[in-house]
């Protein structure tokens, strides 16, 4: 009995579906808990701006096919209008990236190996927008904030080289 579960266990395939779903999982996950961080920190434009472009790449399908249908056309209008009045609370447009980008689009850049790969680059500007967000290197001001902030970060980092290289 023991043997079986073993061998079950060495044959099973931890291939592209599991790494993707915790790509997928995981990497929403922490890039929400970072926008979540950015808007209670620092409110860097161009970190949620790279966050929503990771976020459009690792999203689940389950939930992205939710966003792309009409729930999310009435979502992206109540936001539209939500805008017209309240500007600064409501950023539209990262939304709306969701609903409105071309289906060739957005499957390619879901598709294989991309996802990854782009995730990687935006990962590595993340890295360099904060690192000059803090002060650079020599003159860091570091805090609680900023460990919780580099703790999302590694996760990110880990998720995504887990499904680049499965």
């Amino acid at each position: 009995m023991e043997m079986e579960v073993v061998s079950n266990f060495a044959n099973s395939d931890f291939g592209s579906t599991r790494a993707r779903s915790a790509f997928q999982w995981g990497g929403t996950v922490f890039a929400l808990f970072l926008l979540l961080m950015n808007r209670t920190g620092r409110r860097s434009h161009m970190q949620t701006n790279l966050l929503v472009l990771y976020l459009f790449t690792s999203f689940p399908t389950v939930l992205f096919k939710i966003l792309r249908g009409q729930f999310g056309c009435w979502v992206a209008f109540l936001s539209v209008a939500a805008n017209l009045f309240f500007p600064r609370t409501f950023p539209v447009a990262r939304f709306i990236l969701f609903v409105i980008t071309p289906d060739w689009l957005a499957d390619r850049l879901r598709d294989d190996i991309v996802p990854g790969i782009l995730c990687l680059i935006i990962l590595i500007l993340l890295v360099l927008t904060e690192i000059c967000g803090i002060g650079g290197l020599e003159n860091c001001q570091c805090n609680c904030h900023c460990f919780g902030y580099w703790f999302g970060v590694a996760f990110l980092f880990f998720f995504t080289i887990l499904y680049v290289a499965s």
